[in-house]
């Protein structure tokens, strides 16, 4: 499991994480207050990206708010965030899907650039 020292880095937000944050509803301040307190961190699907999540909701229509980011020495770089309904298992094949999915819309986005 990735390690992350609460150290004050500078974020970058790619154009890929805004567009999902607006789509989602989520604020810099939620995906930040995720980033500060995760819930659970797992590695990424993608070479040296980690994801983080939140629980949220409520006990009737639970929801997880989830972050993917790539740490470097300088900064980091938010890729993507969005909110998964329900609640998924510790490295669940739901969650990986989810992974995946997000990471190739961020590289395609991202190649179109």
């Amino acid at each position: 499991m990735p390690f992350l020292k609460k150290i004050n880095k500078d974020l970058h937000w790619t154009s890929h994480a805004k567009a999902k944050m607006r789509y989602y509803g989520l604020s810099e301040a939620r995906v930040k207050r995720v980033m500060h307190t995760p819930k659970r961190i797992e590695e990424g699907i993608a070479t040296g990206t980690i994801a983080m999540l939140q629980s949220a909701g409520s006990k009737k229509h639970p929801y997880e708010i989830w972050v993917m980011i790539a740490e470097t020495k300088v900064k980091r770089r938010v890729i993507s965030a969005w909110r998964y309904p329900g609640i998924t298992k510790p490295r669940s094949e739901i969650a990986l899907d989810f992974l995946r999915r997000e990471f190739s819309e961020y590289m395609s986005a991202d190649s179109e650039e």
